[in-house]
């Protein structure tokens, strides 16, 4: 019997739990990890990387839909509709980040921790910690991607994990923190985009049927009968 690959669903189901367990064993000792990470990062000769990632790298991930957007807009427009529904998603993830955020409360650990220098300035007081805002939404750009184009997750999933890892060594986050949002914005855009899958693919079905079959020009562009 041939291999079945994992579906998205569980493989996203299987990165969240990772991502979860990490933030559980990385919530404990928050303070000496921030510590080694973000005064490692402000000495190493690559602060100021560390502080353009962690500041910018999200335009990479959004450049990137962007280009699949406008790739789908010209020849796939059902897996457009399926970006956009997993679009939903991300909203919806950014949302319940910040949500959280409010419920929770935590401080930034540049304002907890002492005696660490950190590559970009701390947040104003009351711009909460847990989760991470910029991870959650590193991650659910991530995941739309991949359910859109899964050969782009080679991509896609380490310049999530970049910006995560940037926003720690910038000193603006804890381990957890970032591990959490990562978590989040996997699961709240994958059960969206997931969820709306079957309606996109029943809205398609029911356009071929109407349109006709697709066939092909010379030119290599889709066409209706």
């Amino acid at each position: 019997m041939a291999n079945v690959p994992p579906s998205p669903a569980r493989r996203a189901a299987v990165v969240v739990l990772l991502l979860t367990v990490l933030a559980v064993a990385t919530a404990g000792p928050r303070a000496p990890l921030y510590a080694a990470l973000a005064g490692g990062s402000a000495a190493s000769p690559l602060a100021g990387v560390v502080g353009a990632v962690a500041e910018v790298g999200l335009l990479a991930l959004v450049a990137l839909v962007a280009g699949l957007a406008v790739v789908s807009w010209r020849r796939d427009r059902a897996r457009l509709v399926g970006l956009v529904a997993s679009g939903v998603g991300v909203v919806a993830a950014y949302g319940t980040s910040e949500l959280v955020k409010l419920l929770v409360n935590e401080e930034r650990p540049c304002r907890a921790v002492d005696g660490v220098t950190t590559v970009l300035a701390c947040p104003p007081a009351g711009d909460w910690s847990w989760p991470s805002n910029h991870a959650t939404i590193a991650a659910a750009l991530a995941t739309a991607l991949v359910l859109a184009a899964p050969r782009l997750w080679a991509v896609a999933g380490p310049l999530a994990l970049a910006v995560a890892l940037a926003r720690v060594g910038a000193g603006v986050h804890y381990v957890h923190d970032v591990a959490s949002g990562l978590a989040l914005g996997t699961a709240v855009t994958a059960l969206v985009g997931l969820a709306l899958h079957g309606p996109v693919r029943r809205t398609r079905a029911a356009a071929r049927f109407v349109l006709g079959p697709a066939t092909t020009t010379t030119a290599g562009h889709r066409a209706t009968r």
